[in-house]
């Protein structure tokens, strides 16, 4: 099989883009006194802050951060509040923030929360509305709260344009144009798939690439589905977003479901590191950077393996 911990050089394009976005933003005005105190116990809310130049009090499970988001990094001197769905009230009252923000599915917390501060529900996913439209408006939300609003409309000016540019680069490389399937392992035999309505999606219809996965989706934007149902999609190049659960990788090698999955058998699977798939504008770049380098690289790298008779 492909080894899932394979790595392209995409963080290549991220570094010229956060060069590139600092450029755009020019000077930073805003005074360190007319930022508000910002607790979250969202990542998506917390990604976005960092990328517009404000560092929280306090994140939820921040461990957790690090590793389902990475980036933008999670400076050491956040406090970590305890679970998303129980934050530690106590701590988040010696904290003192001005704001605490939340996505629509911590909103229950919202009563007991506002005891401590003023807080807000800031919603990405939104039944019967267009993601990306979502995204954006979510991203202006967040700024005007954090007191950042030219730097979120710098910041979604520059993703326009910077999905604009890989698209361009992929459509002028030679790079394989089967439809690509993108997953995240739950267990052995089980991946989230991800289609209409979510994250993966909406940045690869802006790169001109063809999702695999036209069947319903969840209010999320994947389905779970048993590695089987991947077996029926024959054209289909599968995208692995890691982490992998615990002991997936090495049951994976002795998997006979696997071993048989087409893109396995043709050895073109492409694995990217975590990239948060329920994330806004910042996790939007990172993917369209991992995929498209992994792409570029790939396309420059024969598969060790025979394509097997389809």
């Amino acid at each position: 099989m492909t080894p899932l911990s394979m790595r392209g050089d995409a963080l290549r394009f991220h570094f010229l883009a956060l060069a590139l976005l600092v450029l755009l933003a020019g000077p930073h005005t805003t005074s360190a006194a007319e930022t508000p105190r910002i607790a979250t116990v969202d990542w998506t809310i917390a990604e976005t802050l960092l990328a517009l130049g404000v560092t929280p009090v306090g994140v939820a499970q921040t461990d957790a951060y690090r590793e389902w988001v990475g980036a933008p990094p999670l400076p050491d001197e956040v406090a970590d509040i305890g679970l998303r769905a129980q934050p530690n009230r106590e701590l988040l009252a010696q904290l003192a923030p001005d704001r605490i923000l939340l996505s629509p599915m911590f909103s229950t917390l919202s009563p007991s929360l506002e005891r401590i501060a003023p807080t807000d529900t800031v919603a990405l996913y939104s039944p019967g509305s267009d993601l990306w439209t979502r995204l954006k408006s979510a991203t202006r939300e967040i700024g005007a709260i954090a007191n950042r609003k030219a730097e979120a409309d710098t910041l979604l000016a520059w993703l326009d344009a910077h999905l604009a540019l890989l698209r361009h680069t992929l459509a002028s490389r030679e790079i394989d144009d089967r439809p690509l399937l993108v997953v995240q392992f739950v267990d052995d035999r089980h991946v989230r798939v991800f289609g209409e309505n979510s994250l993966y999606n909406a940045v690869m219809q802006r790169l001109g690439l063809e999702n695999a996965w036209q069947d319903n989706t969840n209010y999320w934007g994947f389905s779970t589905v048993g590695l089987e149902t991947l077996a029926k999609l024959d054209d289909a190049r599968l995208v692995v977003i890691e982490p992998l659960p615990v002991g997936v990788e090495e049951r994976l090698e002795s998997s006979a479901l696997w071993q048989h999955l087409p893109s396995v058998r043709r050895d073109d699977v492409l694995t990217l590191p975590p990239v948060w798939s329920f994330g806004g504008a910042p996790s939007a770049a990172r993917f369209a950077d991992h995929l498209s380098q992994t792409l570029i690289d790939a396309a420059a790298t024969p598969p060790t393996r025979e394509t097997p008779d389809e």
